[in-house]
């Protein structure tokens, strides 16, 4: 394990997760471990001391890929990641609420610890047009990813987290 590195794992369907989990990379620099969700195996949650999980919100829960990610990791890192540093930013249609909460109930059962308040990205998709239309992220969202990555980075790399 690494305590410096910090695993960003996401997913995305319409670009909008992608382009967030790519700019709080970016924000990290080199701490950063980027991963689509498909890709995240337990031994990357081992080795990681911090995570930023990036995903939008489908029919009130969090993605299917993000879930599936947590099903199969769940159980074999269980017990083995107490109290490290966690962060979440979700690309919702609406409010985000609904996949913020099932995060949290996952991260509490490994024991993490949230570091950032959950950054919850609407972009008032309300029609089927619009919800599986290509998102763009507003720059100064974008920012805010940005300095995201780099405050966990930061954390990770002072033992502050």
């Amino acid at each position: 394990m690494d305590a410096r590195t910090l695993l960003i794992a996401w997913h995305s369907r319409t670009g909008g997760s992608e382009a967030m989990a790519h700019a709080a990379a970016r924000g990290a620099g080199d701490s950063a471990r980027l991963l689509p969700a498909s890709k995240v195996q337990p031994q990357d949650i081992l080795d990681a001391g911090g995570y930023l999980f990036v995903c939008p919100e489908n029919l009130a829960t969090m993605s299917g890929q993000m879930k599936e990610m947590f099903d199969r990791c769940y159980y074999p890192v269980l017990g083995k990641i107490e109290g490290r540093a966690f962060a979440t930013i979700i690309a919702a249609g609406s409010d985000g609420e609904g996949a913020q909460a099932q995060i949290n109930r996952i991260a509490q059962g490994w024991r993490l610890k949230r570091v950032a308040e959950p950054m919850i990205v609407c972009f008032d998709a309300q029609t089927p047009e619009d919800i599986l239309a290509a998102k763009t992220v507003p720059e100064a969202r974008l920012e805010e990813c940005v300095a995201l990555g780099e405050a966990l980075a930061e954390g990770l790399a002072m033992g502050v987290f």
